[in-house]
């Protein structure tokens, strides 16, 4: 397993500028890991890794080195595409990461703390599955992998692979409050594969949307704005213009059910909206004090800002 993939596995270094208290530029490294997935030279690594790039430098396992163009970035995913030129690029493949299962065996491969000699491998089980976590960026990430394998800085951007060779995720957060060890997040191949695509045909991906900021309702914030219910996805800001506010939508409607399926988070409300596509309507139940109202929207494409 760990030899077929392994080839593929790149260190990254990326430089960035960053502004000392006299506005003085000072450059700045850090190290990161990818996964070669075609070999037309595009690499899968995380958003979180090229932000801010002034420059991105590949090396392989084999110690041909580089310099990369960034090709596209997805904040939604934490995913990103380079490409470098090269001949005889080795290449991993995606697997099916619907087809995993807790307790699973899996491979985690990268530039672990930045070590010399090629990168490093780690092995665990599949922790848990569908898991929803909330970056240091603020981002949250949706379908995410949980392993003990271990994670350490550099990894990220790395794949997890299971034992048939596949890449069933990209590595991309670890969890490193003190009394926690052993936790590991990655993006899953099934989320991971679309992005990709469209990152490498026109560099960003295209998302459909509502245009409203939503909280999940839960029994405090029900009382503190005297809710009808505790539960469902409470507005509490609509940008003008957008689908949300064409079709009457105001901060303090509570989502309770779209296109007639129950609501009961923000997330449900966040997934069920990418789940279409750009020009579907969509039929929204909300709550507006104790009076239940239907209206219907038509989703656009979201702002790329």
């Amino acid at each position: 397993v760990v030899e077929a993939v392994k080839p593929a596995v790149v260190s990254i270094v990326v430089g960035t500028v960053s502004y000392n208290i006299f506005l003085q530029p000072v450059p700045e490294e850090k190290a990161a890991s990818g996964v070669i997935i075609d070999d037309r030279g595009y690499i899968v690594t995380n958003n979180h890794v090229v932000e801010g790039a002034e420059s991105i430098t590949v090396t392989l396992p084999d110690g041909r080195t580089f310099d990369a163009t960034l090709v596209g970035r997805d904040p939604l995913t934490d995913l990103a595409v380079i490409k470098i030129d090269g001949d005889n690029l080795p290449t991993a493949t995606f697997g099916s990461s619907s087809e995993l299962r807790v307790g699973q065996w899996v491979v985690a491969i990268g530039n672990a703390l930045a070590l010399p000699g090629g990168p490093t491998v780690t092995v665990g089980v599949v922790s848990a599955l569908g898991r929803t976590i909330r970056e240091e960026s603020g981002v949250t990430l949706y379908d995410v992998i949980q392993t003990d394998a271990a994670i350490n800085p550099g990894n990220s951007g790395g794949p997890l692979v299971n034992l048939e060779g596949e890449v069933v995720g990209i590595n991309t957060a670890k969890v490193t409050a003190v009394e926690v060890s052993g936790v590991g997040f990655a993006v899953s191949a099934d989320t991971a594969r679309p992005v990709v695509a469209e990152l490498i045909e026109k560099g960003y991906v295209s998302r459909p949307y509502l245009g409203v900021s939503l909280v999940t309702v839960t029994p405090a914030i029900a009382r503190s704005y005297d809710l009808a219910t505790e539960e469902g996805a409470m507005i509490y800001q609509v940008v003008a213009g957008t689908p949300a506010d064409i079709a009457g939508l105001r901060a303090k409607d509570v989502i309770i059910a779209l296109d007639g399926d129950k609501v009961t988070t923000a997330d449900d409300v966040v997934l069920a909206i990418r789940a279409h596509e750009i020009g579907d309507r969509i039929e929204i139940t909300y709550l507006r004090g104790n009076k239940e109202i239907t209206t219907s929207a038509t989703l656009v494409e979201r702002p790329r800002s």
